[in-house]
């Protein structure tokens, strides 16, 4: 039989062009493919909280942090200007403006500010050391650990541009809130692919928050009325009416989270309770930088020691101060300071919010007076963890 003799150069040829086709059509399968999203450069870490739960001072953890870019409670802005409306309506352009801070889009605050101003007029500007360092501010450095005083002294007339200019210029974009009373509300940032978002979920013994809300009776007046729906009207939370929406809120968030939770939020929601935080600082806190990817400086572990280790319980004039304080002096006050029936009124209304997050009810004034007798309960070990989740299921 005759043999066809093909030439060497044609077989190179037929292989080159079959190979070119193939990764073309690889190419134009790729583009239809879908591609895996990357993560955003920045983290956003969300401190949820309510009044009066300690949650000033954990966002103070992270404003000193110089990796992080902080602002406490931004939302106040949307309840003061929207005031006569209730929380759940304001739920989603607290939302919303929460999302743009996180983005660094300050234009966000247009709605709900003059439209000349300085950075003085963002609520509670002088606590972020991100404000009042460069290139918000020239009076600081970052490492700095800076005073909310000698920020307002130095800082307050540097022009509202320098907040949107200063937030693109860290890795970690840190909000401190209690204006959410709802973790579902928070789906659409879990799933925005423009946010890394996780959650630091901060809750207090509901005992301990009275006796610090007493402190602040006339300054908490206006968020009440919100709370209750009021349409406007200023409420003193006598009944602790107020007291029984915040804990609903925290059981509602926490069993969200860790009864067969979405699996969007795998490794993004963490609780953390005031009473382990004073009790043992620096494990609570190399626990929260390690779910937001921070390490601890030796500057902060100096400044953590500092101001949890005061003399005294503090004073009323420096209820939404963070000054150096007995941070287990603070914590467990309440038991001194609250008669019984205020006590019993309290466990009342937030029984379902003490006994979930871990705290131990009193019988008796005996009991409410013996602080030998620990009212922090440990951490149980069948809590949840996510080791045991499985999102089909």
């Amino acid at each position: 039989m005759a043999r066809i003799r093909i030439p060497s150069t044609v077989i190179i040829l037929f292989v080159t062009v079959q190979t070119g086709f193939l990764l073309f059509m690889y190419a134009r399968y790729s583009s239809f493919m879908p591609q895996p999203e990357e993560k955003p450069s920045q983290v956003h870490i969300l401190i949820l909280s309510s009044w009066r739960s300690g949650s000033s001072f954990v966002g103070q953890l992270f404003s000193q942090h110089p990796s992080v870019f902080y602002l406490m409670e931004p939302a106040w802005h949307v309840w003061v200007t929207m005031y006569q409306n209730s929380a759940k309506v304001l739920h989603m352009a607290v939302r919303d403006l929460v999302r743009s801070v996180f983005l660094c889009d300050m234009s966000v605050f247009d709605a709900y500010m003059p439209w000349k101003r300085n950075l003085s007029d963002l609520f509670q500007w002088a606590v972020s050391r991100a404000l009042c360092s460069a290139p918000a501010c020239d009076s600081f450095q970052r490492t700095d650990i800076t005073s909310e005083m000698a920020c307002k002294t130095l800082c307050g007339r540097y022009p509202f541009s320098k907040v949107e200019e200063a937030c693109k210029t860290y890795s970690h974009v840190v909000i401190k809130e209690v204006r959410f009373f709802d973790l579902k509300v928070l789906y659409p940032l879990l799933t925005d692919p423009s946010l890394n978002l996780k959650i630091i979920h901060l809750v207090r013994d509901p005992r301990a928050v009275v006796k610090s809300r007493e402190q602040s009776v006339k300054a908490l007046a206006r968020d009440n009325g919100i709370v209750l729906s009021t349409n406007g009207t200023k409420v003193e939370d006598s009944k602790y009416k107020v007291m029984q929406e915040i804990c609903r809120s925290h059981v509602q968030i926490y069993e969200t989270a860790t009864l067969k939770p979405p699996g969007f939020l795998k490794d993004r929601y963490l609780m953390i309770r005031f009473e382990d935080l004073v009790r043992d600082p620096l494990s609570e806190i190399s626990e929260m930088y390690k779910f937001a990817d921070l390490s601890l400086t030796p500057t902060l572990k100096s400044w953590i020691y500092n101001i949890t280790h005061g003399q005294g319980p503090g004073k009323k004039k420096e209820a939404f101060r963070i000054t150096s304080r007995d941070a287990v002096s603070v914590s467990q006050a309440w038991r001194n300071i609250l008669s019984f029936q205020k006590i019993k009124k309290i466990q009342e209304v937030c029984k379902g919010a003490i006994n979930m997050l871990g705290y131990q009810l009193v019988d008796s004034e005996k009991e409410q007076r013996d602080l030998s007798l620990d009212l922090v309960l440990p951490r149980r070990q069948n809590q949840f963890s996510w080791s045991s989740f499985n999102p089909k299921h």
